[in-house]
């Protein structure tokens, strides 16, 4: 089993990238405080880049495969 929480979605990752950051901007946090949450970011940017990756991926493949599949009407299939 892996330490980390289950990963959130996209957005909620970014969102939460921007919560961290913020929170570090600020200096309120201890030198072991900072780098959990840095450490936290990290995991968070490298889990959104292979959303992201995935999503390129699949855009990728449509776009190869547009061609390959035609649509025919209804009424043709059935002559």
């Amino acid at each position: 089993m892996t330490k980390n929480p289950k990963l959130p979605d996209l957005e909620a990752s970014l969102a939460e990238i921007n919560a961290l950051i913020e929170q570090m901007e600020q200096g309120n946090l201890s030198l072991e405080q900072s780098l959990t949450q840095f450490e936290r970011g990290i995991t968070l940017i490298k889990h959104a880049q292979k959303i992201l990756c995935t999503a390129e991926q699949k855009v990728q493949l449509l776009i190869q495969n547009k061609d390959e599949e035609k649509l025919t009407d209804y009424e043709n299939n059935e002559e």
